[in-house]
């Protein structure tokens, strides 16, 4: 079954009514990812009644470190293994410029994989936007529910209920 989007709004006024609007989508049986709070201003975690977000993006930087730091590892050694210069009785592998380009490599892969992770973290890119107004830059609190056609009814009753001034659906241009 195909997924629909709708959006409750509530005034900068609202917040204690938007925060309900949460409470009684979670009581209803609604699960975490079939709704949230969409707003233009910085309200601090939790303020909506929505569970801490658990992200995993220090592990991203920590791999692409240990990739850069082999990579490097490998290409310095392959390369003195496979181009020997002896040169007055020293080691073939030596340590010293070895570690230069290790280092290089490390802060390289930790920097990209840092990248790659924060995008993909903070869900990008967003395939389904769902329903959206204009107005929620300009202070209005959203609450979108993206759920099957058929749970979209009683949704939308909850946010009327919790007092939402408007409700917009995502298919449908307003």
């Amino acid at each position: 079954m195909a997924k629909r989007s709708i959006l409750g709004l509530f005034t900068e006024q609202q917040v204690d009514d938007a925060a309900n609007a949460m409470d009684a989508l979670a009581a209803a049986g609604y699960g975490t990812n079939e709704y949230e709070v969409i707003t233009g201003t910085p309200y601090p975690e939790g303020t909506f009644g929505e569970a801490e977000p658990k992200h995993k993006l220090f592990r991203w930087p920590l791999t692409g470190a240990v990739c850069g730091f082999i990579i490097g590892l490998v290409l310095t050694a392959g390369t003195q293994l496979a181009y020997p210069m002896v040169t007055g009785g020293k080691p073939i592998l030596s340590i010293p410029p070895m570690a230069i380009i290790m280092y290089e490599g490390t802060m390289l892969g930790a920097i990209i994989f840092a990248v790659i992770g924060i995008i993909l973290e903070s869900r990008l890119p967003r395939l389904f936007m769902g329903a959206y107004d204009k107005r929620i830059t300009e202070g209005y609190i959203g609450v979108t529910v993206t759920t099957e056609e058929d749970k979209l009814e009683p949704a939308e009753k909850l946010l009327t209920d919790a007092g939402a001034g408007e409700i917009k659906r995502g298919w449908e241009n307003n």
